[in-house]
């Protein structure tokens, strides 16, 4: 495994594509911090670090019921990218993050710390742009 944010994102995208409650990270600080920032934007609905030898995340993963069908839930997040990749890193200045989609957020990782690309503006802080979630 070459990327493990890209594993995180992809273990995302495939328990809400067979509508898991919960998925399984390993666990490590960047991933977690990573899942508080979608935790706090509400993409998902909780994070817990697990285990004590082999240390894991679990993500408790967030489902909007369609007024229409009662039956049908629709993933919280409907759609994960990663922007800055192994082979080619992004960097951005806090004038220049923008969120693509206009209604998701972006994860950056600054100086002080990772954050969403609105708290970098706020705090004039560019960097790594980790992914994109909307």
């Amino acid at each position: 495994m070459n990327d493990p944010i890209v594993d995180m994102l992809n273990r995302i995208r495939n328990a809400q594509a067979v509508l898991a409650e919960t998925v399984f990270v390993p666990y490590s600080n960047i991933k977690y911090e990573i899942a508080k920032i979608l935790e706090s934007a509400g993409f998902i609905k909780k994070v817990e670090r697990k285990g004590r030898k082999e240390r894991f995340l679990e993500l408790y993963l967030k489902y909007i019921k369609e007024e229409s069908d009662r039956q049908k839930k629709m993933p919280a997040i409907l759609g994960l990218k990663r922007i800055s990749k192994t082979g080619k890193r992004i960097y951005k200045g806090s004038k220049e993050i923008k969120v693509s989609k206009g209604r998701g957020i972006v994860i950056i990782s600054t100086s002080s710390g990772i954050m969403t690309s609105s708290d970098a503006r706020k705090k004039n802080l560019g960097g790594e742009i980790i992914c994109e979630v909307w």
